[in-house]
This record gives C-alpha cells, sequence and structure tokens, in this order.
C-alpha cells in the first residue's frame, strides 16, 4: 500500500500528511495485463489504467473484482467471417496472481458460497503499489459476462457484498467506496448491514453509506444499463436488505427509475452516493437529462471526469525514449510533465520513430508501409457505425489509404456480429484485399501495436453514445490525429491543430462528410510530411496532459475521495 506521508509521490506532497483517505474501488473488470483477461473492453481498460495511475500517483487506493476462471473469450473467425468464441482457462500463478489467506462467504439465495481471494500487485512507476484484489468461486466465477441473468445477478452479489466482505477479512477500512459502473451497487446494501448489526439505525446507516459512495456511471442508452426483474432480486437480496433494515418495498424503490417493476443498479447507486460521475461534459449532459426522473423537480447531481488513459502503459516504448530526450516526463502529474517541450523534437526524429512503429504494423497487416493507413479499433457495437466508412466503397478505394480493423462482438449481441461479418467479407474480397485488413483477438498487447502503428484513428459513433471513447486519447498521445464524430471526449478536444471532427447528425450526412475529409483535408495533409508532423506534435503536446489518467485520478482524489472521507470523518 502507498504510504501517506512519502512525500517522493504527489499524493505525499500533496495530501498525504492531512489524510486517513482509502479509496475501495469496485469494477466488474480490469484490464492490467494481457495475461490476465479478466476484461471485455473500454471499461476494463479504463479501470485497470485509474489503478495505474493510482499507483503512479501514491494514492491510496485498493481494487475489487472477480476473478474470472475462463477470462473473456478469444475471438476467431469462421469460414464465412463470423465471430467464434472459446474459453480458456486461466491459470491464476502464471497471471501473477497470489492468494490471500483469507476467504469470505456469500448467501445466494439460501446457498452459501465461499470465495478466494487473489491479489495482483499493480505497480506503479515511484515503487508504489496498488493491490487488485480478485474473488474467485468454482462455477460462479467461470467467465466474464457469461450465463443468464440469475448467474449475472449471481456474480454481481458476490463482487458487491463479497468485495465488501473481503475488505474486512483482510483488515482494509477504506473511507470511500468507488463504484466504477452499476454492476457492484449492492455494495451499498452490504454496507448498510454492517453498520445496523453494529448497532446503527438504519436511515442513519444508509445515509453514512451515502456519504462515503462515489459513483461513476458510463453508459448513455438505458438499454446499457443492469436491470433485473422484481422477482429475482427480491429472492437474492431481500434477506440481506432485511438484515439492514430495509423492507421490501423500501428495496425495490432504491431501484426503481420509471414506475416499472425493474430494479436497475444504475437508480440504486445514484441514490446511494454522494457524488456521482460521468466520463466526458457531453455525457454528463446526457446522463443528467436520462436519469431526470430519479429528481423530479430536481436537478441531476451528476457531474463529469472525462476519462483518460495511463500515459505509461499506451505512449509506444520508442516514442516515450524520444519524448524524455527532450525533458518529458509522461508519467508525471499533467502540470509537471512539462508536454510543452514536445515541439522541441526534431521533426525527422518523431517521424522516424512514427515510421517504425507503422513498419511494425505493416508486418503485421501485410500493408504497404508508405500508404497512410486508418485505423478502427474497438468493441462492436451498432451505434458505433463501423461500417459507415465503407458506404461508398468505389470512392474509397479511390483514396490512397488502408483501414486496419480490430475488435470484439459481445457474445450475445448478434447485431453487432453481423457488422463485423461484413467487414470480415469485405477484407477478403478481391476488390479490397491489401487495403482493408480485420486482425483477430483484439486484446492489449494487440492494441499496443495497432493504435501507434497508425496514421488516422477513425471514430464514427452516433452522437452523443458515446460515452467517452479513449481508443482515441490512445491514439492522440501517440502523435496519431483524430478523425471522429464530436462525441464523447472528442467533443471537448477537437480543435483544427490536432485532427478532424465529423458533425455526428445522420449515416448518409456523416458518411459524406467522411469522405470528403478524407479527399480534401486528410491526404493531402499526409503528404506534406511538415505539417502532418507539426499536426503530430500538437496532438501529443495538448492532449496527453488534458487526457491522461494521472489528471484523471487527481480530479478524483481532489473533487470526490477528500471531501467525502471529510464528511464521513466529521460524522
Amino acid at each position: 500500500m502507498p504510504k501517506p506521508n512519502d512525500i517522493a509521490s504527489w499524493w505525499g506532497r500533496t495530501h498525504g500528511r492531512d489524510s486517513e483517505l482509502l479509496i475501495a474501488y469496485f469494477s466488474m473488470e480490469f484490464a492490467v495485463e494481457a495475461g490476465l483477461p479478466i476484461y471485455s473492453g473500454g471499461l476494463g481498460v479504463l479501470a485497470g489504467d485509474h489503478l495505474k495511475a493510482a499507483a503512479d500517483l501514491g494514492v491510496p487506493l485498493v481494487g475489487l473484482g472477480l476473478f474470472y476462471r475462463g477470462g473473456y473469450f478469444a475471438q476467431g473467425l469462421s469460414a464465412e467471417g463470423r465471430q467464434t468464441e472459446e474459453y480458456h482457462p486461466v491459470d491464476p500463478e502464471a497471471a501473477g496472481l497470489v492468494r490471500e489467506p483469507v476467504e469470505v462467504q456469500v448467501d445466494l439465495a439460501g446457498q452459501m458460497l465461499t470465495a478466494a481471494v487473489w491479489r495482483y500487485d499493480v505497480a506503479g512507476c515511484g515503487g508504489h503499489v496498488v493491490p487488485l484484489y480478485l474473488l474467485d468461486v468454482d462455477m460462479l466465477t467461470d467467465a466474464l459476462y457469461g450465463g443468464d441473468r440469475e448467474h449475472r445477478i449471481r456474480q454481481e452479489l458476490l463482487l458487491g457484498v463479497g468485495g465488501v466482505r473481503a475488505l474486512t477479512a483482510l483488515g482494509l477500512k477504506p473511507t470511500v467506496f468507488h463504484v466504477n459502473e452499476g454492476h457492484s451497487a449492492f455494495l451499498t446494501i452490504e454496507r448498510a448491514r454492517e453498520l445496523v448489526e453494529d448497532g446503527e439505525d438504519p436511515h442513519r446507516a444508509l445515509e453514512i453509506v451515502r456519504r462515503s459512495t462515489i459513483f461513476t456511471t458510463h453508459t448513455p442508452v438505458p438499454a446499457g444499463n443492469e436491470i433485473f426483474g422484481t422477482e429475482l432480486v427480491l429472492r437474492y437480496v431481500g434477506n440481506l436488505a432485511g438484515l439492514a433494515g430495509l423492507t421490501a418495498g423500501e428495496l425495490l424503490s432504491l431501484g426503481r427509475s420509471d414506475g416499472t417493476d425493474g430494479f436497475g443498479l444504475t437508480p440504486l447507486a445514484l441514490r446511494l452516493s454522494i457524488a456521482s460521475n460521468a466520463v466526458s461534459e457531453l455525457h454528463g449532459e446526457v446522463a443528467r437529462e436520462m436519469w431526470a426522473p430519479l429528481w423530479p423537480g430536481d436537478e441531476p447531481q451528476i457531474g463529469h471526469v472525462t476519462n483518460g488513459v495511463h500515459l505509461g502503459t499506451w505512449i509506444a516504448p520508442e516514442l516515450e525514449q524520444l519524448l524524455r530526450t527532450a525533458g518529458v516526463r509522461p508519467e508525471a502529474p499533467p502540470e509537471e510533465a512539462n508536454w510543452k517541450a514536445v515541439h522541441e523534437v526534431d521533426p525527422d526524429e518523431l517521424w522516424s520513430v512514427h515510421a517504425g512503429l507503422r513498419e511494425r504494423l505493416a508486418a503485421r497487416t501485410g500493408f504497404d508501409a508508405e500508404r497512410l493507413t486508418i485505423g478502427f479499433a474497438r468493441r462492436f457495437a451498432t451505434y458505433k457505425r463501423a461500417g459507415l466508412v465503407y458506404s461508398d466503397l468505389e470512392r474509397l478505394l479511390r483514396l490512397p489509404v488502408q483501414i486496419v480493423v480490430a475488435g470484439k462482438a459481445h457474445p450475445q449481441d448478434a447485431a453487432g456480429k453481423d457488422v463485423m461479418q461484413r467487414i470480415v467479407e469485405l477484407s477478403r474480397h478481391p476488390k479490397a484485399q491489401g487495403r482493408v485488413v480485420f486482425l483477430e483477438n483484439y486484446d492489449l498487447d494487440l492494441a499496443r501495436v495497432i493504435i501507434p502503428g497508425c496514421d488516422i484513428w477513425l471514430n464514427t459513433p452516433r452522437r452523443p453514445h458515446e460515452a467517452s471513447g479513449t481508443s482515441g486519447m490512445k491514439a492522440a498521445v501517440n502523435g496519431v490525429p483524430n478523425l471522429s464524430v464530436l462525441d464523447g471526449w472528442w467533443a471537448e478536444a477537437y480543435n483544427p491543430e490536432v485532427g478532424w471532427a465529423l458533425e455526428g447528425t445522420t449515416d448518409e450526412a456523416d458518411a459524406e462528410q467522411l469522405y470528403r475529409v478524407l479527399e480534401e483535408q486528410v491526404v493531402p495533409r499526409f503528404h506534406d510530411r511538415g505539417a502532418w508532423v507539426t499536426m503530430m506534435k500538437s496532438s501529443i503536446a495538448q492532449l496527453a496532459p488534458r487526457f491522461s489518467m494521472q489528471r484523471a485520478v487527481i480530479e478524483y482524489a481532489e473533487r470526490y475521495y477528500l471531501p467525502a472521507t471529510a464528511d464521513v470523518s466529521r460524522r
């Protein structure tokens, strides 16, 4: 654990001497290492980056998640180009996990399960460590996002309830609980139960829980939020709620948002948090409108902390070395990192580094290492419109560009798989061969090859459905300009010095604008090497400090963690 009085860290210099803060950060998935496949996409990468940045900064934080014995699926492609899924056993020791000498028990609808607790140490650049604790129950933590609704609620109760009990068993006493997306929101009921068992009044117990809970929502569409049927919730959570002094009606009212019988974990988390935030400025506006029914007559109290990326993970090592020679310190807090020095980097040296990264990607794809390469790699969900750039294939192929595509569709997302299959079929068609390549089984390691090896990063979501979009941040900090719809983070980041913007109106209008921008602006600029390298420098210098995870964790600490700790300690 980071030492609060260690003055070598950002935390120690700024807050460590005055605070007893300890944050427990709960998430359904974490991406900390490719060899530990307990993540599916952006949510897990964000959570892993949060832990890494906290370790760099010395912020006292622990992570809580689940160890999925089968991990997330390995992606393949059938002869028809359809996604296939295989789950492979994950060896915990080989993945760097250490078994803790504690176990926790959780009652799931009358079945008492015993969970093992594993630890993975996330090491920061200054020697600080953030421990990630992962709960493991045979047959229950079999795979990430597998099974039916009953299996899902059992996993989420294990995370929320079991996670709180694991902290107690480990002798840890967090001052703040950070619920990263709604999956772990049942932790609020378990914490209330603990307080009532210790003699606290049930209503005051809920208030104590609320004042020490922070909630981050990531999903800007109602269908993406966890909702369970009333019968299932009462069967699995009713007894726990009763021990916390809640009636069945009071429990259900905490999870209702629109008068229906469904129980939503996002409403539960919003009602039992002192502070809630979206993950970009635009997403904050969407979230306040979406959840306004929870506060009839009042303005929803949902702020925003725009996501960031862990620069030590996502800046290519070759580029990081070049930046350091200019005096940049990527691991430092933004105001201490000297990002303005990027402009002093020799243009030829910067292009030489980028050319090497392009050649590495070309070796993986079979691409022409001299042709402008467009990258599109992310989860295959229909709102992301992965097929938009192929709307007029003849027009696209007249451009001197090539496109690398990667990403997984959720195993139960047939529509997302349909989009992927059409792109895979296109990549296999003689007309497009060598110009469009789909790389299978997208993961952390493949991302670190694709992202810095591209010249342009393409993102075409239906506005405003992209909550944040951290893949574009990863590209930007590697000097890869973005060409994106003004959604999520790009609505805050865009200016003509760092990339190009699409308005995000209709599919037809966006496709037409996309082609015109490529034809009239991107391709001509790419062939003006001096102008292109200037844009690369601006992308790094302007966007790395603004969209680093160090900046985001500092915001969470100063805007949410410290005030919540101070508020609880006064009571």
